[in-house]
């Protein structure tokens, strides 16, 4: 297999197969295919786009292509959220907070600017002390500590999005929504230890959709506790623990938002 011959096939239009792809992807992360070869490639797809199973595909080799994080450990639904960025791109330094102060455990891992604008790790690193740099036992405690914890792409976790990603600034591929996709769900996989039941995905699963915007978030489900009920309802103040949802019944009650 030559790289030069899936960059031609690309060019005209043709799908690539998972093996194909994964061969991309691993020889970008080891060094063997260049950047002008990566380059070539990364703008054919802007061109001729992918189909969805060759965006699927390509998610998943590039999130095999490191380690995976295991999230089993923080206490919880886990929530994330990923902006496809923008102008500002300041969606996490406001939605995470707010969503951790409601209880929801948040475990982000967030990219740097792309195009004319910085990205949240760049935001967050003009702090001083503030460092983005965690190892996984640091992330996990810090999530089970105060709530949320945002990380920056370190050590071995999508490599080759690292790369990709950085391609693509410099290369004008970055409106691309295979690529896009490709990348914020790479950075979402996570190993899971336990397997999801029916009815607790059926009352958990959703992709919340910010109109106006792109904020996409993903429920990781490790643990058990449903999203809180909000303080007030109707008017009267809600006395004693928190209420679980029926089964089927969505959590929050039909006069959430």
């Amino acid at each position: 297999m030559r790289m030069v011959d899936l960059i031609a096939k690309k060019r005209d239009g043709k799908e690539l197969s998972k093996e194909e792809i994964e061969f991309i992807v691993e020889g970008y992360t080891r060094g063997d295919i260049p950047d002008y070869q990566m380059s070539a490639w990364a703008m054919a797809v802007f061109f001729r786009g992918m189909t969805p199973a060759e965006t699927a595909h390509l998610t998943m080799a590039m999130a095999r292509s490191g380690d995976l994080a295991d999230l089993s450990r923080i206490r919880g639904v886990k929530v994330d959220k990923h902006s496809t960025g923008g102008v500002g791109d300041k969606t996490t330094l406001v939605v995470a907070p707010l969503v951790a102060a409601a209880g929801v455990p948040v475990a982000k891992m967030s990219g740097r600017g792309l195009g004319h604008t910085g990205g949240t790790i760049d935001k967050l690193e003009s702090i001083p002390g503030l460092t983005t740099e965690l190892s996984p036992d640091e992330f996990v405690d810090q999530v089970n500590r105060i709530g949320i914890a945002v990380v920056g792409q370190t050590g071995n976790l999508t490599p080759a999005d690292k790369k990709l990603y950085s391609l693509r600034d410099v290369t004008a591929t970055v409106n691309s929504v295979p690529l896009i996709a490709s990348s914020v769900m790479s950075k979402k996989n996570r190993r899971r230890r336990r397997r999801h039941r029916a009815g607790r995905q059926s009352r958990l699963r959703g992709v919340h959709e910010k109109r106006g915007g792109s904020l996409e978030a993903g429920l990781h489900d490790g643990g058990h506790r449903p999203f809180p009920r909000p303080a007030h309802r109707g008017g009267r103040q809600q006395h004693g623990p928190t209420p679980r949802p029926c089964r089927g019944q969505r959590a929050g009650g039909p006069g959430s938002r």
